[in-house]
Order: structure tokens, then C-alpha cells, then sequence
């Protein structure tokens, strides 16, 4: 069996930093999100929807819908989706726009706002847990450094 030319050309020193940043990144990345998704579950939700119940929690007053799904990442068919099993869950409600029938707002019940409320600290414990890897003076440098990334990809990509 004959074998394919894998030849390649020579990896450099930048390429060669840039692609072992990229798995460290991504290991660390994998890590932490493991042991915050961890705790996320449970409480009985995924990631999604704590980003939901997050915002609607730290909002002055109800949602629409498309708003929520624009600051928690998702779709407008997903955030249907999500909003139901909260819904079901009585975590939020649901009420319509009295100006424009088109539109829906989502808002958290008393039991939604009680129940984040009762999980929040714990939650925030397990971030703080998930970071503790590092130092507070590491944690001030390397933010700045991650948000510079950050913001050069997302220039590459617009």
C-alpha cells in the first residue's frame, strides 16, 4: 500500500507559538467549561438557559424574545425552544407585546427569580473555583490579553 505525501512546509516560530497557543486555549477553555457545566447541571439546566435566567434576572424589566437570543448567543428558533423548557419549568413567563402582536416578552416568574437567586452565590463559587489556577495578578494580566485576541479575530471576521 502506497503511502500519502504528508510533506509539509516548515513550521516557524510564529506558527509554531501560534499553534500551541491554540491548544493550550483550547484545553483550558475545555477545563474550565467542564467544571462550570458541571455546576450548571445541577441545578437541573444547561448553559443556555442559566445565560437566560441570568439576563432576565439582571434586567429592570421583561425581554422580548429576539433580544434575549442576541445577548445569549443564540437563534431565534433555539430561544423559542429554550424559553419553553423554562416556561414548563414556571422559571419564566411569557407575555405579548401590547403595541405589536409580533413581538413577545419573556420575564421571570417568582419562582424563576427566587430559584436563581438561591443558586446564583453557589454558582459564582464555582466559577471563582474553575479560575482559581491562577493568581489575582495573573488574572489582571492575562484579561486584557485574551480581549485583545478576542477582538483582533472578530476584526478578521467581519
Amino acid at each position: 500500500m502506497k503511502q500519502a505525501n504528508r510533506t509539509t512546509a516548515p513550521v516557524n516560530d510564529v506558527e509554531k507559538e501560534s499553534l500551541h497557543l491554540w491548544m493550550v486555549l483550547s484545553r483550558a477553555y475545555q477545563s474550565v467549561v467542564s467544571l462550570i457545566n458541571a455546576d450548571i447541571q445541577s441545578y437541573g439546566l444547561n448553559p443556555t438557559e442559566l445565560g437566560v435566567l441570568d439576563f432576565l434576572y439582571h434586567s429592570d424589566e421583561p425581554q422580548p424574545l429576539q433580544k434575549i437570543g442576541q445577548k445569549v448567543l443564540i437563534s431565534s428558533g433555539n430561544i423559542t425552544y429554550v424559553v419553553d423548557k423554562l416556561e414548563k419549568k414556571n422559571l419564566l413567563a411569557r407575555r405579548s407585546c401590547d403595541n405589536d402582536r409580533r413581538v413577545i416578552f419573556a420575564e421571570l416568574t417568582e419562582q424563576g427569580n427566587s430559584f436563581f437567586e438561591g443558586i446564583f452565590d453557589q454558582h459564582k463559587q464555582a466559577i471563582v473555583e474553575a479560575m482559581a489556577g491562577l493568581t489575582q495578578e495573573e488574572k489582571l494580566v492575562v484579561i486584557p490579553l485574551l480581549k485583545k485576541l478576542g477582538f483582533a479575530a472578530a476584526d478578521k471576521t467581519v
